[in-house]
């Protein structure tokens, strides 16, 4: 596992790192976000979607429908699990999603308890004053690797 690290100032900052983040992405990539409340965790995924060539205005946390599909060249899953526990994925048939032709971006995963994947990218959002956030990007699985490089511009 290898370590990136952001400093956002602001909210079109932090769509502006979903949005390179997205350029290392593939189909079938799974990405775990955690964070408090109002850390982030959506204004990063609408960056990815724009990075995706999709609609960030279009993307919205699926707090109460648990998952938003956005359809493009690469289709967008955006998962919340906010208000329910990972039992309740099974009804969505979420492995179509994780492992499909698109990319799943799932907020709260702390939530999938034993169904995070075993090739994931873990992106972790923090307040670090009125604005500002701490991103930290790490991948689990061999895949990743060398698409990490490429985000830190190696």
């Amino acid at each position: 596992m290898e370590l990136t690290n952001f400093l956002s100032n602001s909210y079109e900052e932090t769509l502006a790192i979903g949005a390179r983040f997205a350029q290392a992405l593939k189909p079938s990539d799974v990405i775990c976000l955690f964070g408090d409340l109002g850390a982030g965790k959506t204004a990063f995924v609408k960056g990815i979607a724009k990075g995706l060539g999709l609609d960030p205005l279009k993307v919205h946390s699926p707090t109460f429908t648990l998952m938003n599909i956005y359809d493009g060249k690469m289709p967008l899953y955006h998962f919340d699990l906010y208000r329910i526990q990972a039992e309740d994925l099974f009804g969505l048939g979420y492995e179509e999603y994780f492992y499909g032709r698109g990319v799943a971006a799932v907020e709260w995963s702390e939530r999938l308890e034993d169904l995070i994947p075993d090739n994931y990218w873990k992106v972790e959002l923090r307040h670090a004053g009125e604005d500002r956030r701490c991103i930290s990007i790490s991948y689990f699985g061999a895949i990743q690797a060398e698409r990490l490089k490429l985000l830190k511009g190696d």
